[in-house]
């Protein structure tokens, strides 16, 4: 019976405020505050509470048939516990009723793995801590980061006793094989790997209201249609997109929420499909081969790699300086400096500093508060002057850098 797996990426960073040189030395508040909240408020009514509200309804309506996933971040849990409870409560209603499954994730949404085994393992047992405090549910599955994924990763996951980890099914890592098997990740002998279907995932992430896209417009029966005709039999379909996809990316008036109201219904008019979240597709599943993936990838931008990231020199500069602070955030033994520090990895403020053009560089703008890489990098460079003052000052006039 082909499986469909749904999981949904739930975050928000906290932005940065204006900051300048002038600033050095003077003020320690690095959050925006302000633009933090009126953008957590205008994504919460027009994406979290309304898709929650239909994803609950679809749960019911289906009598538990439609099933899903979510991995929402710390530093977003965060704001809804200071900020919106109401949408926290929706996402808990949701998890009340056994068909959702949470995953677990740096809980700063970092890069911290690339730089730090020591800070990737704090913030993944921070983040499983968080869920089961907030959910009451230990996660079992584990996505990095915008997916970024290598071998060396699935081998500490596996330590970590996680049973499956999710990454991007890339057309280069694949090599003609199928994102519709599970894979035993190389050099693993218990975690199973489940591969993004990009091409239909970004179908309903990227494509669903371009009027120049030639399958336009794509209604949930059609769409249903394309899976129930892939050869997918006995295995599984993953799609994986943000969350924000509905009513934010892809805004009300576009019909997604009218797509996402159908979709289960048509998908399950085939008798032979399911849903099922990922650590149900891992129990129903056997691994088809071994999958050796030694370089990194992603599911950013055509490239699919890290140069979303870390693709150029203010990039690479800015996150080894932050990373330099390690040795010394840890002797400040400062929950402050230390939440500010961990604020600071959020894979948000390097990616503003992107460079990328053409499509690619269309999306990085998207909720980006600068107006150009250049000025991300030097607002981000001046922050991270004055942080280093103040992990160099005596811990007696220690204030911490949070407002």
């Amino acid at each position: 019976m082909p499986a469909l797996c749904l999981y949904f990426q739930v975050h928000q960073p906290c932005r940065l405020r204006h900051y300048t040189i002038f600033d050095v030395n003077h003020v320690h508040a690095y959050e925006d505050g302000g633009a933090n909240l009126e953008i957590l408020n205008k994504v919460a009514d027009q994406c979290y509470l309304p898709a929650n509200r239909i994803m609950l309804n679809l749960i019911r309506q289906h009598a538990g048939q439609f099933r899903i996933a979510f991995s929402i971040s710390g530093i977003l849990l965060d704001q809804l516990e200071r900020h919106r409870p109401d949408v926290l409560e929706s996402f808990q209603a949701l998890v009340r009723t056994g068909s959702v499954e949470l995953l677990c994730e740096t809980y700063y949404h970092s890069l911290a793995f690339l730089f730090s085994l020591k800070e990737f393992k704090h913030q993944v047992m921070l983040h499983k801590k968080k869920i089961q405090s907030l959910f009451g549910q230990t996660p079992k599955t584990f996505c990095h980061t915008e997916l970024i994924y290598n071998n060396d990763l699935a081998k500490v996951v596996e330590k970590m006793n996680f049973k499956t980890i999710l990454a991007e099914g890339a057309d280069r890592i694949l090599a003609g094989r199928s994102c519709h098997a599970l894979y035993r990740p190389a050099g693993c002998s218990k975690l199973k790997l489940l591969l993004r279907d990009y091409p239909f995932s970004d179908d309903i992430a990227f494509r669903y209201s371009d009027r120049k896209w030639p399958e336009y417009p794509l209604t949930a029966g059609k769409f249903a249609g394309w899976l129930h005709h892939t050869d997918a039999a006995d295995t599984v379909i993953n799609l994986f997109m943000d969350y924000e996809t509905f009513g934010e990316h892809q805004s009300q008036e576009t019909g997604i929420f009218d797509f996402l109201k159908a979709f289960p219904a048509e998908i399950l008019k085939h008798p032979d499909f399911c849903f099922q979240t990922p650590s149900e597709v891992a129990a129903t599943f056997e691994p088809s081969m071994s999958l050796d993936i030694p370089d990194f990838m992603s599911w950013a931008d055509e490239d699919r790699d890290l140069t979303a990231w870390l693709g150029n020199g203010m990039q690479t500069d800015a996150i080894q300086t932050l990373y330099k602070m390690e040795p010394q955030v840890y002797r400040r033994n400062s929950p402050q400096l230390m939440d500010t520090w961990r604020m600071l990895q959020t894979s948000d403020h390097f990616y503003y500093m992107c460079t990328k053009w053409s499509a690619d560089g269309d999306v990085h703008q998207y909720f980006n508060p600068y107006p150009s890489p250049y000025d991300a990098y030097i607002n981000y460079m001046n922050i991270l002057d004055d942080f280093s003052r103040q992990l160099h000052k005596k811990p007696s006039s220690d204030k911490g850098c949070n407002p």
